[in-house]
């Protein structure tokens, strides 16, 4: 006869818990999707003490994601944990930008990787396409990393702990097709404006892009020329207040850059190409 299985084994019983008050705390406490995030909470405790503790910290302000150990992103469940980047549903758009750049085999490389959302997101898309990508991420966060290799490794990527380009192996320059380099471009002294759930409960280094915003841009931008291969697209999210200024970052590297935008998703996004043929030399 087989034992028992012990009650923290098991999630709680919808009978168990009274939705009406959990979703009333929640709503109460600003959350605008209450009665989905109840439903989330109750079906990832465990017991209904752990439900209490997890409603509890949610009205504290701790991200969602953080309580349920995942992030959705582009249909996705990405693993992240407590002081790591939850990926914004509005980057969606730029994997969208670079799924329709990336070719079979291409090189990728995932810079200020975080969670690894969106190397992630585009090896997936390239395996429903029955395709396969050379996926590489960094990031300089030691959290961000334990998460990255969780999302990145299952779909064949490596990831690296370090500052930027400087973890990643050599022989990645000048091979380099798809660069996505989500840097943080939130201008220091607007940190403070941030939600709560940013600005208490995320990496000041995920969030933080300098003075103007602008600073860890001109740090990838700089050194994109020498990673790309020839015809490799560097891209990278900002806000729309601060285009004109990185486009003028990316050109004066000798990248060659354009907008795309998404106002669904109050979304800004610039590519920038490194001037050449793809798999032939510079012209």
């Amino acid at each position: 006869m087989s034992a028992s299985p012990s009650p923290l084994a098991r999630s709680v019983s919808p009978s168990s818990v009274d939705r009406a008050v959990i979703v009333t705390t929640l709503r109460s406490a600003g959350c605008v999707f209450a009665e989905d995030e109840a439903e989330l909470l109750i079906s990832t405790a465990r017991t209904s003490a752990d439900l209490a503790a997890m409603v509890e910290r949610r009205v504290a302000g701790l991200p969602l994601e953080h309580l349920l150990g995942w992030a959705e992103f582009r249909g996705l469940r990405i693993a992240v944990e407590p002081g790591v980047f939850v990926p914004r549903r509005r980057t969606e758009f730029l994997i969208d930008q670079a799924v329709a750049l990336i070719r079979p085999r291409s090189v990728v490389v995932d810079l200020c990787c975080g969670s690894g959302a969106l190397g992630a997101a585009l090896a997936a898309a390239q395996a429903q396409a029955q395709a396969r990508i050379e996926l590489h991420a960094a990031d300089v966060d030691p959290a961000a990393v334990d998460c990255a290799r969780r999302n990145v490794v299952a779909v064949g990527g490596r990831v690296y702990e370090g500052d930027l380009y400087h973890p990643l192996p050599a022989t990645l320059r000048g091979r380099v097709d798809v660069l996505l380099a989500n840097v943080p471009y939130v201008p220091t002294e607007e940190i403070g404006l941030l939600p709560p759930e940013a600005r208490l409960y995320e990496a000041r280094v995920a969030l933080d892009g300098g003075a103007d915003g602008l600073d860890v841009l001109r740090r990838v931008s700089v050194a994109a020329p020498l990673w790309l291969a020839p015809g490799g697209h560097l891209l990278f999210e900002t806000s729309e207040r601060q285009v004109s200024r990185a486009v003028e970052i990316v050109a004066r590297d000798g990248l060659i850059p354009r907008v795309a935008t998404c106002d669904e998703l109050n979304a800004t996004v610039v590519i920038a190409t490194r001037p050449g043929l793809r798999g032939g030399p510079d012209s």
